[in-house]
């Protein structure tokens, strides 16, 4: 059984189809990355299996319950975490009370506190900092630490909620190709080791190829190719619309990535 199933999703703003009848299928521990160039439409339906967009029409199902109508609060208490493109997180606190916070919320402790959140959860916010490798900096404020180090507290701090589903907006967005890599290495077992399911953008193609399990791409706001990597790579119409020709396509190049930088979103290296 699955557990997100996106049916006819659509959202229009005007006259102009941002999404358009797009379904698909995610199953727990398994990570689907969805593609398309600047205007696809991928962040309309990313906003809309968070709940801060509503849609035009369609269906999403999470372990089988409709998520559309809720309100982005109610889904987060569903199971539906996220990360997101500029890392979100309170510099001035330590990487242990972000993650505190997270837990505090959690519980539905937010307001009226007795006592201070530092206080509260501590056990179980230094086990998640274990997971993502941060408990050995976890008295450090957040707004000193290098910006790799920022995503795994973001990534802990998802992991508060035990979420079912994870969202994650360009998670390796301005990461070096060795921090990138090391951050999608133990996302990957992370949510497999959880039963986590991971939809994810990016634009990092050597990231997508090597961590995605499936890709999902999106032109004009329709879905047009859906499968493997190898599948994606060599499908013509997401090369013409997405990889430009497709000729030039190397995957895993991170040495040479590193050296001559890359180009994020435009036709592959």
């Amino acid at each position: 059984m699955s557990l997100l199933r996106v049916s006819g999703l659509s959202k229009s703003f005007g006259g102009v189809k941002a999404v358009d009848d797009v379904s698909f299928e995610l199953k727990a521990g398994e990570l689907l990355a969805l593609l398309g160039p600047n205007g696809a439409g991928k962040s309309t339906c990313f906003n809309m299996v968070n709940g801060q967009l509503q849609p035009s029409a369609g269906s999403i199902l999470l372990d089988g319950h409709e998520l559309v109508g809720m309100r982005a609060r109610d889904i987060w208490r569903r199971g539906v975490g996220r990360t997101f493109q500029i890392a979100a997180t309170f510099n001035s606190m330590t990487v242990l009370e972000n993650v505190q916070m997270a837990l505090v919320s959690r519980e539905k402790k937010t307001f009226g506190l007795w006592k201070p959140a530092r206080s509260r959860y501590a056990d179980e916010a230094f086990a998640l900092l274990e997971q993502v490798g941060m408990s050995a900096q976890a008295d450090r404020a957040c707004g000193v630490l290098a910006y790799g180090d920022v995503k795994r507290v973001e990534l802990a701090i998802a992991l508060a909620n035990r979420p079912k589903l994870l969202l994650m907006d360009e998670p390796t967005a301005g990461m070096a190709p060795q921090e990138r890599n090391e951050l999608m290495a133990l996302t990957k077992r992370l949510v497999t080791e959880q039963q986590i399911g991971v939809l994810f953008t990016e634009h990092s193609m050597d990231v997508v190829f090597a961590y995605a399990d499936r890709l999902i791409v999106l032109a004009r706001g329709q879905l047009i190719a859906e499968g493997d990597a190898g599948t994606i790579r060599n499908d013509r119409r997401v090369q013409e619309v997405y990889f430009g020709t497709g000729k030039t396509f190397r995957p895993h190049l991170p040495q040479r990535d590193a050296a001559a930088g890359t180009r994020e979103g435009g036709a592959l290296q």
